[in-house]
Parts: C-alpha cells; sequence; structure tokens
C-alpha cells in the first residue's frame, strides 16, 4: 500500500523524472493515460481514429508518443496531459479550418488525383504515385469488381490514400419492339 500512496504522490509532483516503477504504479499510470487520453479523444471528437488522411494518421502518432511518455515517466504526467490536449486541440482546430476553407483543406488534407479517365489510365499520375499496373488492377477487382480499365469511367487516388473506382456505366441495348392490339412493348438489356 506504501507503494502506492508514493506512486499517486509521485504522480502529482510536476517536475518527476524518470525511475523504476512497481507493478502497481504502472498499471496505475496506463490506467490514468487511457482514461485522460479517452477523455481528450471523446471532447476533441475521435475522427482520427478513422484515419481518414495523413493529417489524421500523423495525429494519432504524436498522440501516442505523447502519451507513452506519461506512461512510463519519462515526463510528468501533468505535463504529458496539457501537450496531449494541445494536440487533439489543434488537430480539432486544423480540421474546422479544412471544413470552412476549400483551399486550406487541400493544403491540411491534400487533394485526390484522377488515375483512370473514360478508360485510359494516366501513366503520369500512376508514375507520380507509385502506382504499378498490378496495384491498380488490384484495386479495380478489390472495390469495383471489375478487370480492365476500359471498365472505368474515373478512378482517383484519394487523399487517404485509398483508390476509389466508378464503373462506366453499360448503354441500354433496345433489343425488341413490338406493337399489338395497341399495346406497345419494348425489350432493352441493360448490363
Amino acid at each position: 500500500m506504501h507503494e502506492l500512496w508514493e506512486g499517486l504522490r509521485w504522480l502529482a509532483e510536476p517536475h518527476a523524472g524518470p525511475r523504476a516503477f512497481s507493478i502497481a504504479e504502472m498499471c496505475l499510470r496506463a490506467a490514468g493515460v487511457y482514461v485522460a487520453g479517452w477523455a481528450l479523444l471523446r471532447i476533441g471528437g475521435n475522427r482520427f481514429l478513422g484515419q481518414e488522411t495523413v493529417f489524421d494518421v500523423v495525429l494519432a502518432f504524436v498522440l501516442g508518443s505523447t502519451l507513452s511518455r506519461g506512461i512510463n515517466g519519462s515526463a510528468p504526467l501533468g505535463v504529458t496531459l496539457a501537450a496531449a490536449a494541445l494536440l487533439v486541440s489543434l488537430h480539432h482546430l486544423f480540421a474546422w479550418v479544412s471544413w470552412r476553407s476549400r483551399r486550406w483543406g487541400g493544403l491540411l488534407k491534400g487533394h485526390p488525383v484522377t488515375l483512370i479517365a473514360a478508360g485510359q489510365r494516366r501513366e503520369e499520375a500512376l508514375r507520380r504515385f507509385r502506382i504499378s499496373a498490378g496495384d491498380l488492377e488490384e484495386a479495380l477487382r478489390v472495390h469495383a469488381h471489375l478487370k480492365e480499365p476500359a471498365q472505368v469511367d474515373e478512378a482517383r487516388f484519394e487523399r487517404n490514400g485509398s483508390i476509389s473506382v466508378i464503373a462506366k456505366r453499360p448503354e441500354p441495348r433496345i433489343l425488341e419492339i413490338q406493337v399489338q392490339a395497341g399495346v406497345q412493348t419494348v425489350r432493352i438489356e441493360i448490363g
């Protein structure tokens, strides 16, 4: 019990340095940082957990690194939580700015790039993002169940790093037109 009390006292010290922890102290710090991190993400909005863009992934890495310092004691817990709160606040602010301004959104999150337009591959875009023909064909199969670029209206390399695919709509074909006893029948094949 004495170790637990010392651990709680040490948590509150503003200039605590690294030291060896008992199992109970480390577990208590981990639980405290977990609860504080959870609260910060709930307050700041937990959108980054979906890791939509590089913008979101960077927060995940930096926030994880910052919070780990609070668990292992390489930084005082209060300072660690303050830094984590600042990171979540900045992320929230940048997300709001990018929502309000398309220009800032493009700067912070990037822009989608067209890889296939009207069935034709854009080799310069593929080269720029180092997407091989095999990678592109895989994306067509996985996301649109298509075999070749000629079947694609548009494919884009999205801001989150995924490839989205819009298949060409097949042209409807008129197979048969009949008029019998004042009733017109049209048979059309679609795809």
